[in-house]
């Protein structure tokens, strides 16, 4: 199975772009992916009720089409020792998105960004160690990004994932 993966801010295919048809057997094939990316193409066959051959290509073919970006490991932050995360919101000097977040990209603990519509330009969401290494990292790395104007942080006290997938 290949693990190419398409990274960064500069990603072709982005949120609003036109997507690639999936038909019922691919959304089977994403859930199970997504619930556990380990799985072997065999398993994944059985569960999905079509030939090894057959899995087997359109896994390929999703990741081909960049659908499939990647195989990762799910961290629970807290067990690896980032028991600390706040959602981040910055307003950017107009047209500057590209370089914020290439420096964002650079910023150590910044585990997600998004640009978004609205009262704020990006959302980025942060997991430290502890509140003294988020300060840090929103005072001394964010703020001082060229073209950050401004920054409103909010502290995660609980969360999870949603029970449900998408593509089931």
């Amino acid at each position: 199975m290949s693990q190419e993966a398409a990274e960064g801010p500069d990603r072709p295919g982005g949120t609003g772009r036109s997507a690639v048809a999936l038909d019922e057997v691919d959304r089977r094939i994403l859930d199970e992916l997504t619930r556990d990316g380990r799985i072997s193409i065999r398993a994944l066959a059985e569960r999905v009720h079509v030939s090894r051959t057959n899995a087997y290509a359109r896994v390929e073919r999703l990741v081909r089409d960049g659908v499939v970006t990647g195989f990762a490991a799910r961290v629970a932050p807290e067990a690896a020792g980032l028991g600390t995360s706040a959602y981040i919101a910055l307003t950017i000097r107009q047209n500057t998105w590209r370089e914020v977040s290439a420096e964002l990209a650079r910023v150590r603990y910044v585990e997600h960004v998004a640009l978004l519509s609205g009262e704020h330009d990006v959302l980025a969401l942060v997991r430290a160690p502890d509140n003294a290494t988020l300060r840090d990292v929103v005072l001394d790395r964010v703020q001082r990004i060229s073209g950050v104007l401004a920054t409103r942080s909010w502290l995660v006290f609980e969360e999870y994932d949603g029970v449900r997938s998408p593509w089931a």
